[in-house]
């Protein structure tokens, strides 16, 4: 298949931002790519992402680096068109709890200290920085992170598959619970029910379920992804253009004039029926836009127009997960809970292992068999 047949034959296992990401890296570094999804482009947990580009906070380097690496990326692609609406750097506003002010002051000198982008900010001085924020709800000690951005990921989806569908990318979708084939030890390819797809190499990007995948392979990915909600609002005018993450809410602008919010607050709401699906009291999330509101200057009404919930993929151990399984050779898992802010670096990077066989130095702490 990758010697005389032709190109490099590599099927991606997952149709959110890490799978299609890598799909369109591939392409572009000469391989065939057929890229399979159970359901539809975006439909997991890339469709209900607050997806805020960061590196805020306290994490281990190697990680801090990649993330950081991952905004290059995507300040790359909104120099190529600041206009866009799905894709905007305006910056980043973080407080912590009631009486929790130190502890806010404590990051912002962490962040200092890596050279973050971080300015420490007051009631009285968070106009300064951004608008339409309200001062009474910010915390005594606030930071705002000025090279903080967000993006719309069913809208980059879009975008990519547009060069996907240009390079000649093949697209199965709706294809149902899939497994990787193994022939001699090694990934030969994925069946779905029905259908078998033969390729030199195999990525298993399909984001909660990527552990229970890599599972029937004997390889174990401690998983502690949890059921989480991202809520769309109605539009509404207002000049907020900032990410922000506090105590009761996390908001950001989305296409459309609307508002995106998520939290965790209100987990334990949340069911889950007999057939998988999960639902949670629309009191509940009225509440979450009434907490949200309260964050906005002149405290609009915040409307849920819409709301999807689901597991937000996380590795037992908070790292990302890349690179190839030692025990199923062309076999690449990409898994990890940053997969907004590190989609368009992870396929770049995994698409580099693949078709020159040589492993990056960035991905090397967050191998898969770290877990062994």
């Amino acid at each position: 298949m990758s010697t005389a047949d032709g190109p490099r034959r590599v099927a991606v296992l997952g149709g959110g931002i890490l799978g299609v990401s890598t799909a369109v890296h591939l392409l572009r570094e000469g391989a065939s790519v057929v890229l399979i999804t159970e359901a539809e482009l975006a439909s997991g947990a890339s469709g209900r992402s607050l997806s805020w580009l960061n590196s805020a906070g306290e994490r281990a380097t190697p990680y801090h680096q990649l993330r950081v690496a991952g905004i290059d990326r995507y300040r790359t692609l909104f120099a190529a068109d600041p206009t866009r609406d799905w894709l905007r750097f305006d910056g980043g506003l973080h407080w912590a709890g009631t009486g929790a002010d130190q502890d806010t002051v404590a990051r912002h000198a962490h962040e200092r200290a890596h050279a973050y982008d971080s300015v420490l900010v007051s009631p009285e001085t968070v106009g300064d920085h951004t608008p339409g924020i309200s001062a009474e709800a910010v915390g005594a000690a606030a930071i705002f992170n000025p090279g903080e951005g967000w993006v719309s990921l069913p809208h980059l989806i879009d975008h990519l598959m547009e060069e996907f569908t240009a390079r000649g990318g093949e697209l199965v979708t709706n294809a149902g619970a899939a497994r990787v084939l193994v022939e001699e030890g090694r990934a030969a390819g994925v069946a779905t029910t029905g259908v078998s797809f033969a390729a030199d190499d195999v990525v298993v990007a399909c984001g909660p379920q990527t552990p229970a995948v890599v599972a029937e392979l004997g390889v174990e990915i401690p998983d502690a992804s949890p059921v989480s909600m991202l809520v769309t609002t109605a539009p509404v005018e207002h000049p907020v253009r900032t990410v922000l993450n506090t105590p009761r809410a996390a908001v950001r602008p989305n296409p459309g004039t609307t508002f995106a919010l998520d939290h965790d607050w209100y987990e334990e709401s949340i069911t889950q029926a007999q057939d998988g699906t999960y639902s949670i009291p629309e009191a509940v999330v009225d509440e979450l836009a009434g907490e949200a509101a309260t964050l906005l200057e002149g405290r609009p009404p915040l409307t849920a127009a819409s709301w999807k919930i689901g597991l937000k993929p996380i590795p037992g151990d908070g790292e990302p997960v890349f690179g190839e399984l030692d025990t199923v050779p062309g076999c690449f898992v990409a898994f990890t809970h940053s997969g907004a802010t590190l989609g368009l670096i992870a396929g770049e990077l995994l698409a580099g292992e693949i078709m020159t066989g040589s492993k990056h130095p960035m991905l090397e702490t967050f191998r898969p068999g770290r877990f062994a």
